[in-house]
């Protein structure tokens, strides 16, 4: 009993972080599964892009009913990102790799990941504090015949990295569409970049789930602190500045990083 309690506990504070700061927090689901809890990395991983696909969903609809997501950009960077998803699951498959080969790859490249991701929120987090007042402003960002491929090719990337590590299709996603469109507000980036991960974590949750990846029992575990979390969460984000937020969860992804490599 301890043990399903003290995982809805940690449910609730990654809803609560997830709930703070947007995106990003659920980077920390996976290496709490794994140095936490100690469970098989491609166990946690698969169980983790559920437990984000869910998470997401709320948050989701509730920006598409704000008009804070701009399918035009979707549509192109889902069209990566579920092909790599597929590819990477395939590849998966084909390698059969013996478990203890396949827990130490994918710890190493889980490290690698969260350090990206760090490395990614820290330059978001220095994007937002630059930005001018105005830029908040509705803006469309139209995709160009030059801007269709690479959002292609970013989505491709996600979609590899966040079926093999389950990181990465927030803050990871978030910089590159800021990279890719300086002038639209960051409402509309952060709308378009939730809504985008629900199909990619959805699809890759399923391929890990064919997998055996998946443990339902953890899931439902998580998701009954989560929910709550993301609640509470949501509402401190009115008395807390995000700057902060970020600064805490990015030193937590690099403390996770180290204890992932070091396991």
């Amino acid at each position: 009993m301890t043990f399903w309690l003290q995982l809805a506990a940690s449910g609730f504070v990654i809803g609560a972080l997830i709930g703070m700061t947007g995106v990003g927090a659920g980077s920390l689901t996976t290496p709490l599964l794994i140095t936490g809890f100690g469970i098989h990395p491609a166990l946690a991983i698969g169980t983790d892009l559920f437990f984000a696909c869910v998470t997401k969903l709320a948050a989701g609809w509730r920006h598409n009913k704000l008009g804070h997501v701009d399918w035009r950009i979707l549509w192109p960077m889902a069209t990566g990102s579920l092909t790599g998803a597929i590819i990477t699951l395939l590849s998966l498959r084909l390698l059969a790799l013996p478990a203890d080969v396949t827990a130490m790859m994918l710890r190493r490249i889980l490290s690698v990941t969260l350090l990206v991701s760090a490395a990614a929120m820290t330059v978001r987090l220095t994007l937002d504090l630059l930005r001018p007042a105005h830029a908040d402003e509705p803006d469309t960002s139209p995709v160009t015949p030059t801007i269709r491929p690479r959002l292609i090719a970013t989505g491709f990337v996600l979609g590899v990295m966040v079926t093999l590590t389950s990181i990465g299709a927030g803050a990871v996603g978030v910089v590159a569409l800021t990279a890719l469109f300086p002038a639209m507000a960051a409402k509309r980036i952060v709308g378009t970049d939730i809504v985008h991960a629900i199909p990619l974590t959805l699809v890759a949750g399923v391929g890990h789930m064919t997998l055996g990846h998946v443990d339902t029992h953890v899931l439902l575990a998580l998701l009954a602190g989560s929910i709550p979390g993301i609640l509470l969460g949501s509402r401190m984000t009115l008395h807390l500045p995000d700057w902060a937020l970020r600064g805490v969860l990015v030193a937590a992804l690099i403390y996770a990083a180290r204890l992932l490599w070091q396991k």
